[in-house]
């Protein structure tokens, strides 16, 4: 095979020269920016900065509200995880089976994950509007329930789970489906012959062999509900009511853009990126060592 080389020295450097202004002039500046301003108080208007250590983190640290954001982001993120990781496993294993139209329903999974998280929260705004929503009147009517997530934590908390999960559900079925299409069929077909039924197949022979999908889509799933989910949140319910689903990325909007108190939002992102780091590094180190590589 001949190979190919460039007389330039420079060409190679020019050629990355556009991907590197991208990631300097989007990312490690606003980062570095961030990081100045985490260590000083300075006026959301320009002109003034003032050194202050970790008076930002103390401060930060000390707020109720702060744990309040905590315990939220937790919550949410162990819910939406959950939620969208079982339903995306759920619905991959029924398009795995081998039915009419496959293809139709595989591909009607697939759409929610282009819908952008804004529009998936208006979705779900309005199919469970407390006064006009669909599923709203039938949860009053099949249960009784008051629906109204303006003024019940507990129901804003639900709806901002369900429009987040419903976004993620197409991401992780697709992922599930292509790791069940990799299982050779005649390992489950030994199984169903030996009198093992379906439940007992998916617990002994699927899940340990879709360990490997199921990490990586709790990482992912973990760092979409910490990051990308600030859109659905601030459609839906804009952290209310009474801060019931305001979590950490939120809570830095609010405090930056809305409070203009942009050295403890700065502070606040400091923190967030250091605990999903934190999380990432654990489930690799602990979560990984369960999971079984096929050989």
């Amino acid at each position: 095979m001949r190979r190919v080389t460039f007389d330039g020295h420079w060409l190679p450097y020019m050629l990355l020269f556009p991907q590197l202004l991208i990631l300097v002039w989007f990312f490690f500046w606003p980062a570095g920016q961030a990081l100045y301003q985490a260590f000083t108080l300075s006026s959301p208007f320009g002109g003034y900065a003032e050194w202050v250590g970790f008076e930002n983190f103390v401060d930060m640290v000390t707020q109720p509200e702060y744990h309040k954001a905590i315990r939220v982001t937790v919550v949410f993120s162990l819910a939406t995880t959950a939620l969208s990781l079982g339903l995306g496993l759920v619905f991959a294993l029924f398009a795995d089976r081998v039915l009419r139209a496959t293809d139709f329903y595989r591909t009607l999974l697939i759409w929610p994950y282009a819908v952008a998280p804004a529009i998936a929260g208006a979705l779900w705004t309005f199919t469970l509007d407390p006064h006009s929503g669909v599923l709203a009147f039938a949860l009053k009517q099949l249960f009784d329930w008051g629906w109204n997530p303006e003024l019940s934590s507990f129901d804003a908390m639900v709806l901002v789970v369900f429009a987040a999960a419903w976004k993620q559900v197409a991401y992780n079925f697709i992922f599930f489906l292509a790791g069940l299409q990799a299982i050779p069929r005649a390992v489950i077909e030994s199984a169903a012959m030996d009198g093992a039924g379906p439940l007992r197949r998916v617990r002994d022979i699927i899940l340990p062999l879709l360990s490997p999908t199921t990490f990586f889509l709790i990482v992912l799933n973990v760092v979409y509900a910490f990051f990308d989910t600030f859109g659905i949140i601030h459609v839906t319910t804009g952290g209310g009511p009474g801060d019931g689903t305001t979590i950490l990325v939120y809570k830095i909007f609010q405090d930056g853009f809305i409070g203009l108190d942009l050295s403890a939002s700065a502070a606040q992102s400091i923190i967030l990126m250091i605990v999903v780091m934190s999380l990432t590094i654990f489930q690799f180190r602990f979560l990984e060592r369960r999971v079984h590589y096929a050989d």
